[in-house]
């Protein structure tokens, strides 16, 4: 046999046998904390329900690997003015369910995103109208020059119009109204898997979708996702073999499991902070035993609340580690965060009752604290800690913990005065915190997460002044200037930004990703 035919046998052998130039097919079973709270695109600003969507909802543009902002269900874009941008849409994209995508579909999720009970319209904010040009060309007016447009959009899900026109799904799921939609139950978009199912507490299944637009370089053909409570299951359904991939480990077994040979630790930072946030608008705290007044209006107690939290006993004793004491409220690595105003502040108990005693409440008082108990790296127990800590100043919080499911309702009807809370800065860029949480919350876009009614005209200010600054130190000043703002009136109590390790099977491969979002087309399982 020539040397020729003979590399030529070899190179079909090796084709054929898919084990060596070609990565077998394979499921991915990912587990973790929390199940996502609807399958509507424009429902629910949470980041495992957006995490979840965007396996199956496309935006106008996405993120690579780096996050940095690349094109998706459009090709092009090219600012015609300050305020207008020309948008080419992808031709050949069809939805799941075969039906073409174009400008009509993109028109028509812009306006069910900003329906009143959609809380994802901060990402078409400054939008002012999408006008169809073509079948496949649109334009955005936007109200003001916008910064961060192309990193907003990307959270811009588009729905099928046909699909929603048919299945009634006209409009976005009202969810603290309890509403239940064929949409909040059912996905139809064009990204790179198909959503199959969602048993709500249980499983979500999809599988991959081989007439996606784009090349999907990865051999995941089916992902299961799994919501797992206990930290204590969670971790043995990796152990045995139940499970690939688990993102949401108890810090008390990232040791043990990083000791494993079977399995492999990818350790990197989330963006997002925790923290506790307080009613700081209503005359009367609900819940208080103090009447006629409302003790978070006053700096001196907001300040105290702080001061009695020892955030480096709790990163030692909760979370082994695994965290950084914050002051701020945004996360490194996002845009506008600098470490020099991010120092936290020491536990000093007498000067918070020093403070609470110059207030008017030397006696303390009492008040309900809400909290999540499967969202976030030991909600619950950080929640206890901090009761703990406050009791030492005379504040009696009495702690009421829900699954985030009952938790996120309980915020958006404003039935809590004081609770604990995570933000993950999506668009890796400070605005979107401050607009959405910090801003006073208005009859539209702005404010839309301000679930403590504070309201600061500084605040405001400049925000909107950032909004449509582009010259980029201008914008950062501002910005900092803002968190600097929050930080020093104490709007909040922010406790520290996550630190998220992965466990997985030895043979899985994936990117660590800030947001902590897997992606299954940057997955691999040998």
């Amino acid at each position: 046999m020539s040397k020729k035919k003979t590399l030529t046998t070899l190179a079909a052998a090796l084709l054929l046998s898919g084990s060596v130039l070609v990565a077998q097919a394979a499921p991915l079973r990912w587990a973790a904390q929390n199940d996502i709270q609807t399958l509507d695109p424009h429902s629910q600003n949470h980041s495992s329900t957006n995490t979840i969507t965007g396996y199956a909802y496309e935006g106008l543009t996405r993120y690579d690997e780096k996050f940095q902002v690349e094109p998706a269900l459009a090709t092009k874009w090219t600012f015609t003015s300050p305020t207008q941008v020309r948008f080419e849409l992808r031709k050949g994209v069809k939805f799941h369910d075969g039906t073409p995508f174009t400008a009509d579909d993109v028109i028509f999720s812009f306006g069910r995103i900003r329906q009143p009970q959609a809380n994802m319209s901060i990402y078409v904010s400054g939008i002012k109208e999408i006008k169809k040009v073509d079948s496949h060309t649109i334009d955005m007016v936007l109200e003001g020059p916008n910064p961060v447009l192309l990193r907003n959009i990307v959270y811009f899900r588009i729905i099928s119009k046909s699909w929603a026109e048919k299945n009634k799904s006209l409009n976005t799921q009202d969810y603290k109204a309890k509403e239940d939609t064929y949409a909040s139950r059912n996905a139809m978009g064009t990204g790179p898997y198909k959503i199959t199912g969602w048993q709500p507490d249980q499983k979500i299944t999809m599988v991959a979708n081989k007439d996606w637009w784009d090349q999907n370089k990865s051999n995941v053909t089916e992902v299961t996702y799994t919501p797992i409570k206990s930290d204590a299951t969670r971790v043995a359904a990796l152990l045995s073999g139940d499970v690939d991939l688990l993102t949401d480990l108890p810090t008390q077994d990232v040791a043990k499991l990083r000791a494993d040979p079977k399995l492999k630790v990818l350790e990197g930072n989330e963006n997002r902070t925790i923290f506790f946030a307080m009613d700081q608008g209503s005359e009367e705290l609900r819940g208080s035993n103090i009447k006629g007044r409302n003790p978070f209006k006053d700096k001196r107690v907001r300040e105290a609340l702080n001061l009695a939290i020892d955030r480096e006993a709790i990163k030692r004793t909760i979370m082994r580690g695994l965290s950084m004491p914050a002051a701020v409220m945004v996360a490194p690595g996002t845009q506008g965060y600098s470490s020099d105003i991010d120092q936290a502040p020491k536990a000093d108990v007498a000067k918070a009752k020093a403070l609470l005693a110059e207030a008017g409440y030397a006696d303390g008082f009492e008040v309900p604290l809400n909290c999540p108990n499967d969202r976030y790296v030991n909600d619950e127990e950080i929640c206890q800690a901090a009761v703990a800590m406050w009791a030492k100043i005379g504040i009696k919080a009495r702690l009421i913990a829900a699954p985030m499911s009952q938790h996120s309702i309980t915020l958006q009807k404003f039935e809590t005065p004081f609770y604990l809370y995570g933000w993950g800065v999506t668009t890796f860029d400070a605005q979107y915190t401050l607009q959405d949480i910090v801003h006073t919350k208005t009859s539209g876009i702005d404010g839309k997460g301000n679930y403590t009614k504070l309201s600061d005209a500084k605040i405001d200010q400049l925000v909107q002044a950032m909004k449509v600054e582009t010259d980029a130190a201008k914008r950062n000043a501002l910005m900092r200037e803002a968190l600097l703002r929050t930080r020093d009136e104490f709007f909040f109590v922010p406790l520290h930004h996550q630190v998220r390790p992965w466990a997985m099977r030895a043979n899985v491969e994936t990117i660590h990703q800030a947001n902590d979002a897997p992606q299954a087309r940057f997955t691999t399982v040998k």
